[in-house]
This record gives C-alpha cells, sequence and structure tokens, in this order.
C-alpha cells in the first residue's frame, strides 16, 4: 500500500480495496491498482528499500525457522528490502512488468481455488502441513488450511468472523518465541 500511496493513485486505492470480495476479485484490485503505478522500478525500489520496514522480529523468526515468503505483493519489491536486511529467503510473489504508461501484474497463481473461487496462495503450500502467519486478505483461504495460524489484523477479523481458532500476535518475535517451544 505504501507504493501506492507514493506512486499511484490513494483515491483509487481508498475506492477500490472495499470492493474486493464484494465485486472485485483481489487479482482484479491488485492489477488497476498498479496500473496507475508509472515511476520507473528502480525509483520505487530505492524508495521501498530507504522507507518499507519489516515487521519487528523477522531476522528472528528468519533465523530459527527460515519461512517460506509468499506474497501477494512481487518479487522486484521484496527481494530488494530482504537484502537490505541481510537475509535470503524464498519468495513467492508476483511479477511487474514496469511499464511508463502503467505496472502490469503477472500473477503468480493463475489457477482459481476450490475452495474460494479465486487464484490464491493455498495452492502453493498443499501437501506438507505447515503454520501460517499473516495479515491480510490475502491470507484468508491459506490460513484455513493451515495446521496453526499466526494472525493479526485483517486476518485475525476474518478469522473471528468465522468463528476459527487462531494465535495472535503483535511481532515476529512473538510468533519465533512460541514456534520455538
Amino acid at each position: 500500500m505504501q507504493v501506492l500511496e507514493r506512486f499511484g493513485d490513494p483515491a483509487l486505492l481508498a475506492e477500490l480495496e472495499p470492493r474486493v470480495g464484494v465485486d472485485l476479485t483481489l487479482h482484479e484490485e491488485i492489477a488497476l491498482e498498479f496500473r496507475a503505478v508509472s515511476a520507473p522500478l528502480d525509483e520505487v525500489v530505492a524508495w521501498v528499500v530507504e522507507h518499507v520496514q519489516v515487521r519487528p522480529g523477522l531476522r528472528d523468526l528468519a533465523e530459527r525457522h527460515a519461512p517460506l515468503v509468499i506474497s501477494a505483493g512481487f518479487v522486484e519489491l521484496i527481494e530488494p528490502v530482504l537484502a537490505r536486511e541481510g537475509l535470503e529467503l524464498e519468495v513467492l510473489a508476483n511479477r511487474l512488468e514496469p511499464r511508463s504508461d502503467g505496472w502490469r501484474v503477472e500473477f503468480r497463481d493463475a489457477v482459481c481455488c476450490v475452495v474460494c473461487g479465486e487464484p490464491c496462495k493455498r495452492g502453493a503450500l498443499a501437501g506438507e502441513p505447515y503454520v501460517y502467519v499473516g495479515d491480510g486478505y490475502s491470507d484468508r483461504c491459506a490460513a484455513l488450511a493451515a495446521d496453526r495460524v499466526f494472525a493479526r489484523d485483517g486476518l485475525a477479523r476474518y478469522l473471528d468472523e468465522q468463528a476459527l481458532a487462531y494465535e495472535p500476535f503483535e511481532s515476529l518475535h512473538d510468533v519465533a518465541r512460541v514456534l520455538g517451544r
């Protein structure tokens, strides 16, 4: 969201975000929002590396558990932030085609999920049992299939509405500490 607020159209963000799950899929929202970004990728990456902060405790969690980073964001923006933090983690995320007439999104997940009806993160996690840590709309379906869920913000509100169990967290230090037991 910070990239959209700085380089995109904040009014469009405010208009589209409440429509996700109502009359827009998450992919449709993301594609429309990033069409409003026309800045050169290197300029945006430099700004992201300077301004975007990782959730406290990421290094602690990474050193103890080497988590998979699965995101509705973009490899081109996530990997430079991880590099700034001195972390090398596997990243599954969307890709960008930065264009001067508006960025195009190359979605990692293209097949619709039989559970949620949208392309989602869940398919990339199928097979082995997993612990899921999340905070937003794109985390919902994958969290439903997890053996253990740590949630906050929008994901926690959704799980509360569904009367589903999860463990709340403030920082990733909390998650690393609980998993380390």
